[in-house]
């Protein structure tokens, strides 16, 4: 009996780490379950390179992915234009843009950098508002062909400079997710410019949809164009620069409820990008 009882101390000595002797094991403890992994942002989508590796360039969504439309405007800006801007000519547009948030339309605005540097604390408010989305329309709104609607022409080597400055600015003035996507002045393009602007890794993003509000006066016929225009997965160019297109405002007015009363709905291009690549 002595040796069986120093048997049973000893075995219970051995399990004491374990269990109390005598009461029956519990179940082994298990780790802390690790923490989740925070949510890590997923880049914007963009096109794949074209032919050769050049700049891909969108013009309009798929057009069998339900009826969207991307409205998008240009702020338009160019290098030279300081001194008009100091004398009080207007290259912002505040009305459309409150326009816009009032009717909760979301929208892309292709800004130019010297537009963002004159307008910094608008340009700031629109990066940060998760209605609108801000692209790159260069910094100095010079053409990046030879022979484009009168403008100034950048040089080949210098039209990636003219990119990138165009972020430095968008950045200095606050926004803090500039989309990589790019928009040539007046829409002039060439193999020559794809070529010079693979580096940058932006989309260039045209359009399907030409408003006509540039130095238009009567808001009906800018609406009636659009109107006309407008087809599933489309991407229609408008302005909001108040000197250059004036009417812009009173016609979004008219197209944003007749568009939602024929079943569209608005989305920004990197919805339409997304379709395209079957991320949306």
């Amino acid at each position: 009996m002595i040796t069986l009882s120093r048997r049973v101390i000893a075995a219970c000595v051995f399990a004491a780490a374990l269990t109390a002797c005598g009461a029956p094991a519990g179940p082994a403890a298990r780790p802390p379950a690790p923490a989740p992994s925070p949510a890590v942002p997923s880049a914007p989508p963009t096109l794949a390179a074209g032919p050769a590796g050049l700049t891909p360039v969108f013009e309009h969504g798929p057009r069998d992915a339900g009826k969207t439309v991307a409205l998008t405007f240009d702020a338009d800006m160019t290098a030279d234009q300081g001194p008009r801007a100091a004398a009080g000519e207007r290259f912002d547009h505040p009305r459309l843009i409150g326009t816009l948030r009032a009717l909760k339309v979301p929208a892309t605005v292709f800004m130019t950098g010297r537009w963002a540097e004159e307008y910094p604390d608008q340009a700031r408010s629109l990066g940060r508002d998760p209605l609108f989305e801000v692209a790159n329309h260069s910094y100095s709104h010079y053409a990046f062909t030879g022979d484009c609607y009168g403008l100034p022409s950048v040089p080949e080597e210098r039209m990636r400079a003219d990119v990138e400055r165009a972020y430095r600015a968008f950045r200095a003035a606050g926004v803090p997710d500039p989309m990589p996507y790019f928009r040539f002045p007046g829409g002039c393009y060439d193999r020559r410019a794809l070529r010079a602007l693979t580096p940058a890794g932006v989309t260039a993003v045209q359009w399907d949809v030409v408003g006509g509000d540039a130095f238009a006066t009567d808001a009906d016929a800018v609406a009636r164009q659009v109107l006309d225009g407008v087809r599933p997965g489309s991407v229609v160019v408008l302005h909001c620069t108040r000197s250059a297109a004036p009417t812009t405002e009173e016609a979004v007015r008219t197209v944003v409820p007749e568009l939602r009363r024929r079943g569209y709905r608005f989305v920004k291009v990197s919805e339409l990008i997304g379709a395209a690549n079957g991320r949306g």
